[in-house]
C-alpha cells in the first residue's frame, strides 16, 4: 500500500500546478505532502478500526434513565477529527490562510477531500456537510448569526469547533423534498421546529443544523420552504430534540446517520424565508461535488490495490501484470481515472468562479455549472462502483476479505450513487436545465469551440467525438418531438451521452500536453466510444507509459 497519497499521485500534482498560483501551490504542496502521509497510514488505520469495530452508538440514555441523546465515536475517530479540521480543508474556503495572507479556494479543498477519501468518504461526509453549512452562514446568514457561529464552523484550532450538517430528507418524501412538513413557529426573535428528518447525516457530531422546514400559512411544496439554523448542543441539552436511532448502514459507517425528532427545537432563520430551498439547493450543489471528489478518492485507491496486486502477485509462474487482459484492465482504470480527474478539477475552478460572493456569472454560466456537476457526478459514482468491483476481481477471493479494503471500498461506493441525487434524479435535473436554460445548446456550442481550439496533431482524434455529438443532436431533436412520458424515460440516456462528450473533449485537450497524455487519450476514446467488441491493442501498446511510467508503487518497477 502506498505511504502517502499526496506523492504518489502525480496527476493530482500537475493538475493542483495548473490550477492554483506558484505561491499557493508551493503552500499547497508542502501541506498536501504531510497530510497525504497521515491518511495513508494512522488516518487509514483509525477508518479499519472504526469500520470494523469502533462504528458510532447511539447512547440514548444515561444511568439515571435521563434521555441524553448523545453519539459515541472512539477515539481514533476524535483525533482524525481534530487533524482533518486544522488542515482548513472547510475552513480556509472562507478566512485568510495565515501563511498566505488571503484566503483558499476550493480547489484546493476538494484536492484534501480527494486524499482523504482515499481513506476514509466515510468521514468525508461530516465535511462535506460543514462544507455546506459554511456556505450556507456565510452567504444568507445576518450578521448576528455569522458572528455567533461561523468562526465556530470555520474553526481550524483557534477555537471550538462546530461541525456542520443538513437535514432534508422527511419520511414521506425522500428525494421529493417539497413533501416536508417539518413546521416552524414563531417565536420572539427566533422559530420553534417540530416534526422528524428521517435520514439525517452526522447526527450527535454537528454544533449546528441546516434545516427545511415550512412555516405556519406558508405554501405547498419546494416554494414554501425556509432554511433554519439549528444550534445542537443547547436543544439536545433542553430535550428539544431527540435521535430515535442511528441507521444501520451498508457502507460508509463512520458517520452517524440517524431519524431525529424535534420537539420546539429553537431556530433561527437563514435569510429570505421564501428561499429555503433554493439556498438549500446551492448546497447541494457543493455537495454533488464533494461527492464527485469522494468517489474519485476511491476509484484512485481501487486502482492503486489492483495495481500494486498485480505487480506483486504470482500467478501460473508469471507476475499478474504480466497478462494481457490484466495490462487491458489496469490501462483502462488508469485512463477513466485521469480524463475524469481532469475534468472534474476543471468543473472545482468553474465552481469556484461562479460561486464566489461578488460573482459577476450569469444565468448560462450557472446553468453549465449546474450540467457539469449533474453529469459528473453521476458518472463518478457509478465508476467508483465499477473500479471497486475491478479491485475485487483483481485479488480474487482476496478481494472479498474484509482483511483487504476492497470489500469497504465497494460498500462505501454504493452509497454515492444515492446521496445527493440518485441517478434518476440527476437526469431530470439535466432536462430540467435543457427545458428551462436551453443548457444543451449552451453545452453543445461550449463543446464544438474546445473542439476548434485543438491542434493538427490533434483534431484527427476527435471523429468519435464529433459522431457522437452528432448522435446527441439527434436524440434531442427526437426527444423535443416526444410526448411527455417519453421523454421523462429517457434523461439518463441524454446525460451518458453528454457525459461521454464532455470527458471526450477533456481527453483531447489533454493529449495537447505531452506522449503519455496523448496514450491517455487514445485508449480512453476507444474505450469510451468504439465499445468492448472493438479489438484493439492500444492498452497494451501504452500499458507500459500510462501505467508503468506513473512513477508510483511498486518498487519492483
Amino acid at each position: 500500500m502506498s505511504e502517502n497519497f499526496y506523492t504518489n499521485d502525480p496527476l493530482l500534482q500537475k493538475l493542483l500546478k495548473k490550477h492554483l498560483p506558484d505561491h499557493f501551490f508551493d503552500y499547497a504542496d508542502q501541506q498536501l505532502t504531510k497530510f497525504g502521509e497521515r491518511v495513508a497510514t494512522d488516518i487509514d488505520e483509525r477508518a479499519v478500526h472504526t469500520d470494523r469495530e469502533g462504528q458510532p452508538r447511539l447512547i440514548k440514555y444515561n444511568k439515571m434513565g435521563e434521555e441524553v441523546n448523545k453519539v459515541w465515536v472512539n477515539e481514533g475517530y476524535l483525533e482524525t477529527v481534530k487533524e482533518t479540521y486544522e488542515t482548513g480543508i472547510v475552513g480556509y474556503v472562507h478566512k485568510d490562510i495565515p501563511e498566505l495572507g488571503h484566503a483558499g479556494n476550493y480547489i484546493y479543498s476538494y484536492a484534501q477531500g480527494y486524499v482523504l477519501s482515499q481513506s476514509e468518504p466515510g468521514f468525508y461526509c461530516p465535511v462535506t456537510l460543514t462544507m455546506a453549512t459554511a456556505y450556507l452562514i456565510d452567504h444568507y446568514a445576518d450578521d448576528e448569526l455569522k458572528e455567533r457561529f461561523l468562526p465556530h464552523v470555520l474553526a481550524t484550532g483557534d477555537t471550538e469547533l462546530y461541525e456542520g450538517a443538513t437535514f432534508l430528507t422527511e419520511r414521506q418524501g425522500g428525494s421529493d423534498v417539497g413533501a416536508n412538513v417539518v413546521e416552524g413557529v414563531e417565536e420572539s426573535g427566533h422559530y420553534r421546529l417540530h416534526g422528524e428528518k428521517y435520514f439525517a447525516s452526522n447526527s450527535g457530531m454537528c454544533g449546528v443544523a441546516m434545516v427545511l422546514a415550512r412555516m405556519k400559512g406558508a405554501s405547498e411544496g419546494s416554494r414554501g420552504l425556509s432554511l433554519f439554523l439549528v444550534p445542537w448542543e443547547e436543544n439536545r441539552a433542553d430535550n428539544k430534540l431527540s435521535i430515535r436511532r442511528l441507521k444501520d448502514k451498508l457502507g460508509v459507517r463512520a458517520v452517524p446517520s440517524a431519524e431525529i425528532e424535534f420537539n420546539g427545537a429553537k431556530a433561527y432563520l437563514v435569510g429570505d424565508a421564501s428561499h429555503g430551498f433554493k439556498y438549500m439547493m446551492e448546497a447541494l450543489n457543493l455537495s454533488r461535488v464533494c461527492n464527485a471528489v469522494a468517489s474519485l478518492g476511491i476509484m484512485r485507491r481501487a486502482f492503486t490495490e489492483a495495481r500494486d496486486y498485480a505487480f506483486n502477485r504470482d500467478a501460473f509462474g508469471e507476475k499478474l501484470a504480466n497478462y494481457p487482459m490484466v495490462q487491458e484492465t489496469l490501462t483502462h482504470l488508469a485512463t477513466k481515472l485521469e480524463v475524469e480527474m481532469t475534468a472534474t478539477f476543471k468543473l472545482i475552478e468553474q465552481f469556484d468562479q461562479v460561486t464566489a460572493k461578488h460573482s459577476q456569472a450569469t444565468d448560462d454560466d450557472k446553468a453549465m455549472l449546474r450540467l457539469h456537476i449533474a453529469l459528473l457526478k453521476k458518472e463518478t459514482a457509478e465508476q467508483a462502483i465499477d473500479f471497486s468491483h475491478e479491485a475485487i476481481g483483481m485479488h480474487g477471493g482476496n478481494g472479498y476479505i474484509e482483511d483487504f479494503v476492497t470489500p469497504r471500498l465497494l460498500r462505501d461506493a454504493q452509497v454515492l450513487t444515492v446521496w445527493e441525487g440518485t441517478a434518476n434524479i440527476l437526469g431530470l435535473e439535466v432536462l430540467r436545465l435543457i427545458k428551462k436554460f436551453n443548457v444543451h445548446e449552451l453545452f453543445l456550442r461550449d463543446i464544438n469551440e474546445r473542439i476548434t481550439r485543438l491542434s493538427d496533431r490533434v483534431t484527427p482524434l476527435a471523429a468519435p467525438v464529433k459522431v457522437a455529438i452528432n448522435d446527441l443532436m439527434a436524440m434531442l431533436t427526437q426527444l423535443n418531438e416526444s410526448d411527455e412520458q417519453t421523454m421523462l424515460m429517457h434523461p439518463k440516456r441524454v446525460a451518458n451521452l453528454m457525459t461521454q462528450i464532455l470527458e471526450g473533449v477533456t481527453a483531447l485537450e489533454m493529449a495537447e500536453e505531452d506522449d503519455r497524455s496523448y496514450a491517455v487519450c487514445e485508449v480512453f476514446l476507444v474505450q469510451t466510444f468504439k465499445g468492448e467488441n472493438n479489438v484493439t491493442n492500444l492498452p497494451l501498446k501504452h500499458f507500459k507509459t500510462i501505467v508503468q511510467e506513473e512513477n508510483l508503487q511498486p518498487t519492483e518497477l
